[in-house]
């Protein structure tokens, strides 16, 4: 099984996101037994945080092979079904930040501005470190709302033809074409065209 310094590897940096994202992945693999080969598991994310990282590598579910689907909520929720049972557990993150002294809000707010000095550097550092570790130590109640529920499945990922736009001649996805004045072209083309 993977750990958290091969997600880090993938990610490229290490950050509070992906060990949420870590700590999500590690319930479902030990809850569900092992994580997916092909498209056993399926997970619905309702976010596109650092977290989405983890699952990928963690759980399996990619987006390559059609099982990791994406809804734009902004929520730091994870759903994740099984096939063929539609067994399905939904985690929503309701883990809150240790408070932060007026220094580190002050540090903060000068990041924000885009403030690189050391001196905010080392606080911004120092201050994800300790969410990190919290996050890594804490027990699944303290980070997780949990539900178990049947969850209507997704269908599995299809294969499709790809076609020629009559635009910009690149290849588009069959079911993704669109129709432009009785042309067959890609959704760019359809949009900006």
């Amino acid at each position: 099984m993977k750990n958290f310094k091969d997600v880090v590897k993938f990610h490229g940096h290490i950050c509070p996101g992906l060990a949420l994202g870590y700590r999500v992945s590690n319930f479902i693999v030990k809850e569900f037994g092992k994580k997916a080969h092909d498209e056993e598991i399926v997970a619905i994310v309702e976010n596109s945080s650092c977290a989405v990282d983890a699952i990928q590598v963690m759980t399996g579910c990619t987006f390559g092979k059609g099982n990791l689907i994406f809804k734009d909520y902004g929520k730091q929720v994870y759903t994740f079904v099984k096939r063929p049972s539609s067994e399905g557990i939904r985690i929503s993150v309701h883990w809150k930040s240790p408070d932060e002294t007026e220094k580190e809000k002050q540090m903060w707010e000068r990041y924000m501005r885009g403030d690189r000095s050391k001196e905010v550097l080392r606080t911004i550092h120092k201050r994800k470190t300790k969410k990190i570790e919290a996050i890594l130590k804490a027990e699944d109640k303290e980070l997780f709302k949990i539900v178990k529920e049947k969850v209507n499945l997704p269908e599995e990922a299809g294969i499709y033809p790809s076609i020629l736009c009559a635009l910009c001649g690149e290849k588009v996805m069959e079911p993704r074409a669109r129709v432009k004045n009785g042309q067959i072209v890609c959704i760019p083309c359809q949009e900006h065209t």
